[in-house]
C-alpha cells in the first residue's frame, strides 16, 4: 500500500497563500495593519499565478480591496493618524476578517478538492 505525499506538484494551493490567507487577519488585529501588505500581496500573486481554483482567486481579490480600501483612505486624508492601525475603522477591520476568513475557507476547499 501506497500512500501519496502532498509535494509541490500535486497541492493546489501553494503553502504561501494559505500561510499569508491567515497572516493578513492576525496583523490587522494585532495593529499591524501596514505591514498585512506583504501577506496580501503574497496571497493575491499566489492565488493568480499558481491557484486553477476561481473561488480562491477571487476571494484573494476580495481580501486585497478590502485591505487596500482602508490603505488609500489612511493616504488620501490630510487629516490621517501616523498609522494605518489607528486610523482603520472597526467596519473595516471586521470586513478584511470576514474576506480572510472566506479566503481560507477556499483555499482549504481547494486543497481538499
Amino acid at each position: 500500500m501506497t500512500t501519496a505525499s502532498l509535494t509541490p506538484t500535486t497541492r493546489r494551493t501553494p503553502l504561501a497563500v494559505t500561510i499569508s490567507a491567515w497572516a493578513v487577519p492576525v496583523m490587522v488585529i494585532g495593529q499591524f495593519a501596514m505591514l498585512a501588505i506583504i501577506p496580501v500581496v503574497i496571497a493575491l500573486v499566489g492565488a493568480f499565478r499558481h491557484t486553477r481554483d476561481r473561488l480562491v482567486r477571487w476571494t484573494a481579490a476580495v481580501v486585497a480591496a478590502s485591505w487596500t480600501i482602508p490603505f488609500v483612505i489612511w493616504q488620501v486624508r490630510p487629516d490621517g493618524a501616523p498609522s494605518m492601525s489607528k486610523d482603520i475603522h472597526p467596519g473595516f477591520v471586521a470586513l478584511i476578517v470576514a474576506a480572510s476568513a472566506a479566503f481560507i475557507v477556499a483555499v482549504f476547499r481547494a486543497r481538499r478538492g
